[in-house]
């Protein structure tokens, strides 16, 4: 059974930086994309980045390109988000997430995932 632990959320100041850990067990993350997710208080989970198995491709939602960058570390099984220039709509629960199959792009709905963190809080103020 796989098993992602998320680490690193807090409390942050407008403009701050964070930099979150999924670390998984269970199963290696080296064959597969991983995916990061957020829910803020009364919406909806959303796609915040993803990355492919090997790292060479990345994608991320509008909202956070140029802010946020996610990347992996396959011989630690952890995936990083690093979160810069943080701003108070990006407060929410983060998640990481696994597909159950190996290779391909990661994807951006929450369907394709099948193994899923208890997440993270994060909570920037203004």
């Amino acid at each position: 059974q796989v098993q992602l632990v998320e680490s690193g959320g807090g409390l942050v100041q407008t403009g701050d930086s964070l930099r979150l850990s999924c670390a998984a067990s269970g199963r290696t993350l080296s064959w597969y994309a991983m995916g990061w997710f957020r829910q803020a208080p009364g919406k909806e989970r959303e796609f915040v980045a993803g990355i492919t198995w090997s790292g060479d491709d990345t994608n991320y939602a509008d909202s956070v390109k140029g802010r946020f960058t996610i990347s992996r570390d396959n011989a630690k099984n952890t995936v990083y988000l690093q979160m810069n220039s943080l701003k108070p709509e990006d407060t929410a629960v983060y998640y990481c997430a696994q597909p159950r199959a190996a290779g391909g792009r990661a994807p951006v709905a929450s369907s394709g995932y099948d193994f899923w963190g208890r997440g993270t809080q994060v909570t920037v103020s203004s």
